[in-house]
């Protein structure tokens, strides 16, 4: 079956690309090309990668052509100017519609967030409520999925912790006290994924994704720091801090180790589902625990 993945070249597109070609089918990679923390992914065979904006409604329609099904992942967390999480995330969205529907998908799989709502007074998180919407009223078949942060190979949320541990012996909390966290194994996500595009499931639902378990980031920071055997001082800092301290770092450099997105997330917590939400059915439901197994695996 051929399948595009938008952000095919990042975190979860690549790890759906690669379980794709296991299971026989012919993802076609669709990305900017920007995404270099995994550079094989663009030549994994029966994988066409094409190098491409969203906005171009030529390429994508080709791109599209021959395919039933489209997992629409693509999205940033850090604007290297204003109003590009509205480009990345809405702009790119109505065009991916146009094209799917113009060249006959069957179906749209989104990757949202789990908080992801308007009138939030942030704009990531509203475009991307913004681009569940146009989804859900597209006329196409579609599910969309709302994951907690997710972790994994070539990540954000361990690749971040282990160079922290790499760089300072102390480090602070996101508010005195801490959100619980329940963070999603990337595993997990793919195989909801897949469940979703090869065997229809979850159709015209939108499901929250969370991990079976609730955890704060000090308590994250402390299992990595066990594995890499790296010892680290936890103090309490108020969100309010760290935030300014994110919206700092995010001023001088375009790759910020933890964007003020991210920053906002954990001080939010991530343990309940934001409506609207469907029911996840129990057979998808994520069932991996964050040890040091998995930390080992994602850090490989």
């Amino acid at each position: 079956m051929n399948i595009a993945i938008t952000g095919g070249t990042g975190f979860v597109g690549a790890h759906l690309a690669r379980q794709l070609v296991a299971r026989g089918h012919f993802p076609r990679l669709l990305a900017r090309g920007l995404n270099l923390r995994d550079e094989t992914i663009r030549r994994l065979p029966n994988a066409a990668f094409t190098p491409l904006a969203l906005t171009d409604d030529r390429k994508l329609f080709q791109s599209f052509q021959g395919c039933d099904l489209v997992a629409h992942l693509a999205g940033i967390w850090h604007e290297a100017t204003p109003g590009d999480f509205y480009k990345v995330h809405v702009e790119s969205t109505i065009h991916v519609i146009h094209a799917a529907r113009k060249a006959g998908v069957k179906k749209i799989v989104y990757m949202s967030y789990l908080k992801a709502r308007p009138r939030c007074f942030s704009a990531w998180h509203e475009s991307k409520y913004e681009a569940e919407e146009l989804i859900r009223n597209s006329e196409l078949d579609y599910t969309i999925l709302k994951p907690a942060l997710m972790y994994g190979r070539n990540d954000h949320l361990l690749t971040t912790i282990a160079r922290l541990l790499e760089i300072t012996p102390s480090t602070g909390t996101v508010g005195l006290l801490e959100k619980t966290q329940r963070v999603v194994a990337v595993e997990d996500v793919v195989e909801i994924l897949l469940a979703s595009l090869l065997q229809n499931r979850l159709s015209r639902m939108t499901v929250p994704v969370m991990g079976p378990e609730e955890l704060k980031v000090s308590g994250m920071i402390r299992k990595v720091s066990n594995v890499l055997k790296k010892p680290i001082v936890i103090l309490p800092l108020p969100a309010l801090f760290q935030l300014y301290l994110a919206s700092n770092v995010e001023k001088s450099s375009r790759d910020p180790l933890v964007p003020v997105v991210q920053v906002r997330m954990l001080a939010e917590g991530m343990d309940k589902v934001q409506p609207p939400c469907d029911d996840m059915p129990p057979d998808l439901q994520p069932k991996t625990f964050f040890n040091e197994e998995q930390i080992i695996r994602g850090l490989g």
